[in-house]
């Protein structure tokens, strides 16, 4: 290499390629940095959002009521919309659902003489009543029975200051969920057989069966029967035999009734209809609970003898019942019908006893089982087919003993039995039966009126059911049951000691 050749400066060619480099490097790096960047904030989010989603499905669910998925389909624009929440019945549904407000009834202004002209017909047949009607109602006086249910409900729905929580009584039917009708079915059944001293018959020619038969032809001239076929009514008919001879063509409403003794399991049941405490006849206990001043072990006061004594399960335990317990120390056990004298001497009795004795009788409950509660003594239940009222919220377990009717005609079985039960076990039944006396007070402002009201109203989702049912189904003859009945009871009870 010549001497020129080394002073001649060389071309920085490293330096401009490394700064070239450089430069395609500084400008790739925020790319690079930005991307990466990116992807891990999305990353983030999506976690973020996964978490939530995770926590809302497991600790806050979703509320399908206040969901609004919209089912409709694409229909002409004439057609109604198949949405299960735009239809008029399916917002009345999601309305019920969310509880936003009482159930509406109306009640029927029936003829005078299926209310208060049954009322005026008991006077008359009785002596006590002779120039009707009578102009001022409010003057004539119920007659306090064991199936008094009837009435008040009624004078219930014509307060003007009434608990509206679960119904409200609207006057215009087109609002209406459910249509009362206000027969006194069962004094009406009452009034039937009464003859005045002379031997002529009740009052005017009175005719349970004609009042029933009169009821069902008006009735069925009545829009809002004929609209849903009585599946949104609802009838009293406490007494085992009220409504007897039409209760199978108004056996689509709900039924207001104390047992289904008398009932076919194709007529009444414990998912359409309701089951009422009868109104006890003797007074409360307004004392403490305690064993020192209830002397007696158990209390029986009574019919002996019942038209039903072809089974044990029915009228039969009772006569049996009898000669078992007559002779046992500590067991009080009267034949007595229902007068002024023996319910004070009921009173007297079930208030001095540990244990008061519920046995079948013609149906499988009666006033006796409400008049023990009431009066704090442990009901002791022998009835293999008994349904109680308001089972949603009671558990009669803790208020009452139940014994099978084998087990309790066995001489020495029962009593042997309740004089192990100890004190303590006493006064635990005696505080659950405090906690539920308010069920069966009529009287209480939110006694037993509002809780048949609240189980009326729990109806209402069937009713719905059924009617729309029942427009869709192709009329079939079969001898089997419906399936909207279901039969109430087909077992026996278990002893519960």
């Amino acid at each position: 290499m010549n001497s020129n050749d080394r002073t001649k400066p060389r071309k920085p060619r490293a330096l401009i390629s490394s700064s070239s480099s450089s430069s395609e490097t500084l400008t790739l790096m925020p790319k690079m940095a930005r991307k990466s960047l990116l992807q891990s904030t999305v990353a983030t989010v999506l976690l973020v959002f996964g978490l939530y989603g995770l926590f809302t499905t497991f600790f806050n669910p979703i509320n399908p009521h206040n969901s609004r998925l919209d089912l409709s389909l694409p229909l002409d624009s004439s057609s109604t919309s198949l949405s299960l929440l735009s239809t008029k019945s399916g917002e009345n549904l999601s309305e019920f659902s969310r509880n936003s407000g009482p159930v509406k009834v109306f009640m029927y202004d029936l003829p005078r003489k299926f209310t208060y002209g049954v009322i005026e017909s008991y006077a008359v047949a009785r002596g006590g009543l002779e120039n009707v009607p009578v102009d001022d109602v409010s003057a004539l006086k119920y007659p306090g029975h064991q199936h008094s249910g009837e009435w008040y409900l009624f004078s219930d729905l014509i307060r003007e200051d009434r608990d509206e929580r679960f119904v409200v009584r609207v006057s215009d039917p087109k609002r209406a969920d459910l249509f009362y009708v206000p027969f006194f079915s069962s004094l009406s059944l009452v009034v039937n057989p009464i003859r005045p001293a002379n031997g002529d018959n009740a009052g005017p020619g009175y005719s349970d069966e004609e009042m029933q038969e009169s009821l069902m032809e008006w009735l069925e001239q009545q829009e809002y029967w004929k609209r849903n076929n009585g599946w949104d009514h609802v009838f009293i008919c406490q007494d085992p035999n009220a409504l007897r001879l039409i209760v199978d063509r108004v056996k689509n409403g709900i039924l207001l009734v104390s047992d289904f003794g008398r009932l076919r399991s194709d007529t009444a049941s414990l998912v359409k209809d309701v089951i009422l405490p009868y109104a006890h006849r003797i007074r409360s206990y307004s004392g403490e609970i305690g064993v020192e001043d209830r002397k007696s072990l158990l209390f029986f006061m009574g019919n002996r003898y019942r038209k039903e004594i072809t089974k044990i399960s029915g009228g039969k335990i009772r006569d049996l019942l009898f000669q078992i317990l007559e002779e046992e120390d500590g067991v009080i056990i009267k034949h007595g019908a229902q007068s002024r004298e023996s319910r004070r001497m009921a009173s007297q009795g079930m208030h001095s006893s540990k244990f008061c004795l519920h046995p079948a009788g013609d149906t499988p409950s009666a006033c006796r089982l409400f008049d023990a509660i009431v009066s704090l003594c442990v009901p002791v239940i022998v009835s293999d087919q008994i349904e109680l009222p308001f089972e949603d919220v009671i558990d009669y377990r803790k208020i009452a003993i139940f014994v099978d009717s084998t087990s309790a005609v066995k001489p020495g079985f029962l009593v042997k039995k309740l004089r192990k039960i100890t004190r303590q076990r006493i006064l635990r039944y005696q505080r659950e039966m405090q906690q539920v006396t308010r069920y069966f007070e009529y009287e209480y402002p939110n006694g037993t009126v509002s809780e048949i009201w609240r189980q009326v109203s729990m109806k209402l989702p069937l009713v719905k059911l059924m009617i729309n049912r029942e427009k869709r189904l192709v009329r079939r003859e079969t001898t089997e049951p419906d399936c909207s009945c279901l039969c109430s009871n087909q077992s026996e009870i278990r002893t519960i000691l």
